[in-house]
C-alpha cells in the first residue's frame, strides 16, 4: 500500500461524507445535513487529502490565512488506515502550506486529546464556543 498525499485537491461531498463515516468523526459532524457538508468542502481553503489508489483515506480540512492562524477544522482517517501515520502526515503537509508564524489551531475530540500532545500541540483551556441557536 503506497498512500499519495495531494494539496487542495477538490473532493466531493460525498466522498467527504464517506470517508468520515469509515473514521470516528461522523458521530460529531453533521453528515446528514448535504448543504452543510457541501459548504463545508467548498469554502475551506486548504485540503490536505490521503489516498489509497483512488480512494480517499484521510483529510486535513482547514481554513487560514496563511501567516498567522489556520484552524484545522476536520481531521479525519478512514479506520482501517488508522495508526500508520497518516493523520500525522496530513498535518505535517498542512503545516508546510503556511507561514512560519502560522499556528495550527485545533478542537480535539475527546478520544483524541491524549494523541495531539503526544505529537508537539500544546494543550491552551481557552476555548469558546457560540453555538447558531444562542443570541448575542
Amino acid at each position: 500500500m503506497t498512500i499519495q498525499y495531494q494539496i487542495n485537491t477538490p473532493i466531493s461531498a460525498d466522498q467527504f461524507i464517506d470517508l468520515l463515516r469509515r473514521s470516528t468523526l461522523g458521530e460529531r459532524r453533521p453528515i446528514d445535513d448535504r448543504e452543510c457538508m457541501e459548504g463545508m468542502v467548498n469554502n475551506s481553503n486548504l485540503l490536505v487529502t490521503a489516498w489509497d489508489g483512488d480512494q480517499l483515506v484521510g483529510v486535513a480540512r482547514s481554513m487560514t490565512d496563511f501567516h498567522y492562524a489556520c484552524y484545522l477544522s476536520d481531521l479525519a482517517v478512514d479506520q482501517n488506515y488508522q495508526r500508520q501515520g497518516i493523520g500525522k502526515q496530513l498535518q505535517i503537509l498542512t503545516q508546510q502550506q503556511l507561514g512560519r508564524h502560522c499556528k495550527l489551531i485545533l478542537i480535539a475530540a475527546p478520544a483524541a486529546n491524549a494523541y495531539y500532545g503526544r505529537i508537539g500541540y500544546t494543550h491552551h483551556p481557552r476555548c469558546w464556543i457560540l453555538d447558531r441557536e444562542q443570541t448575542l
